[in-house]
């Protein structure tokens, strides 16, 4: 038996929107070791975005086991597991048999359009913003669940009768790998259930008025805890490891760049783009088209709160030029490509697949590739698809600062796309402050295992890890202010060409 202090490693499970990985962090917080798994993208219709969530749960043993290989070590070596996850990503299942009665909704899905706009004609958004600091909007999980209670044979009679669970992607894997229908756990973090719409941010508890208005019995909702403590132990090949930190994928981004102070900003780069500003114990309130969401809770303290902007396409618009258009072999190919030309041709691209999120908040909004002449080449796609990013990260943040009254003065960020230096370079000189990437790039897995390695000592103090960020590449503005104003002129003119594209279908609500 290997006593705790002989545990060299935390295991962090990155269970994200196209893949999952697991990686193994020291106590310097330095990777060791990391697996992948790639999972499906089910689309089974324009706006509907599915994975299935067996396949999910399937990967991670895998992709563990594949971490210990590479780190040359042993499950024994294990301090703790932390979970960091794709958030409002809504799955239901049976408590009975497991299984789970339809595949899990994506965050990106559309399909809860209509509900969503009876909500608001009803007059309900004023209040669930109030109670929530959420929008009303399709990107959340409590209407995805009241979509799944309504269309699936069924559902309703069994989630009334207690059959149910629902659960985020965390909640799911962590009654897998506790157990599952022989006692797994039912519990998430407060983070991931903040972005639910069925929360109430100050009393950091379910909402019954919002469970009544959207249908959904409280029998199905899994247990709040704190983002840093021991939850229980896994089973199966992963035999006694704690499991001891969950936070979203975006609040453990934030963690992992130690962003513990009010006013810390990062901005993450992965399937979607995501700007959070702490905002300390106090939830302020966005009157610029922002999300208030819980930033994480450590065991017996106040939540700590931050601002959010949220833009549903970045690095998925690269695989869409990958995948669908077929310009580039692999996602790393968009730099070079983008680097065929000198600027953007008079192109600007707006990737409203799923309608377009903070600030603007329109689920009718599609997207639009604007300024095409005959001029225009592959190249000039490549590098507005990079200028899009860029442009509603500049968005999002001048939210930001509108909200909270300060200055943004640089921009840490995270996540795949930060290895392409064109698109940070693209981003300085966009936003015209510094952006700065970590040592560390892995940041939202460094997070989660942050969360457990503080819960079970691995780490002594937040003091300790404040202590292991360090800076990678700078990157500072090099274009003209009036060059910038009048490309970011031109960019939102496509976006306003976006919007209206669609129509929600009416829906009747009991």
């Amino acid at each position: 038996m290997v006593s705790e202090r002989e545990k060299t490693l935390v295991a962090a499970l990155d269970l994200g929107t196209t893949s999952s990985r697991c990686i193994l962090f020291d106590r310097a917080g330095q990777p060791r070791g990391i697996g992948r798994r790639d999972h499906r993208q089910i689309m089974p219709e324009p706006g509907l975005v599915e994975h299935d969530p067996i396949e999910i749960v399937n990967n991670i043993w895998p992709m563990v086991a594949d971490a210990l290989a590479e780190a040359g070590a042993r499950v024994s070596d294990l301090a703790a597991i932390g979970i960091t996850n794709q958030r409002e990503t809504a799955v239901v299942w049976d408590r009975t048999t497991g299984q789970p009665i339809h595949n899990a909704i994506v965050w990106q899905d559309t399909r809860t359009a209509a509900i969503c706009d009876a909500l608001t004609r009803a007059g309900h958004a004023e209040m669930i913003k109030e109670r929530t600091g959420l929008p009303v909007a399709t990107y959340f999980s409590g209407p995805k669940v009241e979509w799944l209670l309504d269309n699936v044979p069924g559902a309703r009679d069994r989630a009334e009768s207690g059959k149910l669970m629902f659960g985020t992607i965390d909640t799911w894997c962590i009654w897998n790998l506790t157990g599952g229908i022989h006692g797994g756990l039912h519990l998430t973090d407060v983070t991931n259930a903040s972005r639910t719409m069925l929360f109430d941010l100050k009393r950091l508890d379910w909402d019954p008025e919002l469970l009544e208005l959207m249908r959904i019995p409280a029998s199905i909702l899994p247990e709040t805890r704190s983002s840093s403590e021991i939850y229980g132990s896994a089973t199966g090949p992963l035999q006694g490891v704690p499991i001891a930190g969950v936070l979203g994928d975006q609040q453990a981004a934030l963690f992992g760049h130690a962003g513990f102070e009010p006013g810390a900003v990062k901005n993450t780069y992965g399937t979607g783009c995501f700007a959070l500003l702490n905002t300390g114990t106090r939830a302020v309130t966005s009157t610029h088209g922002l999300i208030t969401t819980v930033a994480y809770q450590l065991p017996g303290r106040p939540a700590t709160y931050c601002l959010e902007g949220s833009v549903a396409v970045a690095g998925a618009l690269v695989q869409w030029l990958r995948d669908n258009l077929g310009l580039i072999a692999t996602s790393a190919e968009v730099e070079t490509l983008a680097r065929t030309v000198p600027d953007n041709g008079g192109v600007y691209f707006v990737p409203a697949f799923s309608g377009l999120f903070a600030p603007h908040w329109r689920s009718d909004a599609r997207g639009l590739i604007a300024g095409l002449t005959a001029f225009a080449n592959k190249g000039h796609l490549a590098r507005a698809a990079l200028e899009a990013t860029a442009w509603q990260t500049r968005e999002v943040l001048e939210a930001m600062c509108a909200d909270s009254g300060t200055a943004l003065n640089e921009l840490r960020v995270d996540g795949g796309m930060v290895q392409n230096d064109l698109l940070m370079q693209i981003q300085a000189d966009v936003l015209g402050v510094p952006v700065v990437r970590p040592r560390v790039a892995e940041t939202t897995a460094l997070g989660a295992a942050y969360a457990a390695g503080l819960a079970v000592g691995f780490w002594r103090s937040m003091d300790d890890l404040l202590s292991q960020w360090a800076e990678d590449k700078r990157w500072k503005p090099a274009i003209d202010s009036a060059v910038r104003a009048d490309e970011y002129e031109h960019w939102k003119q496509a976006v306003e060409r976006t919007l209206g594209w669609t129509q929600p279908t009416a829906v009747q609500r009991a």
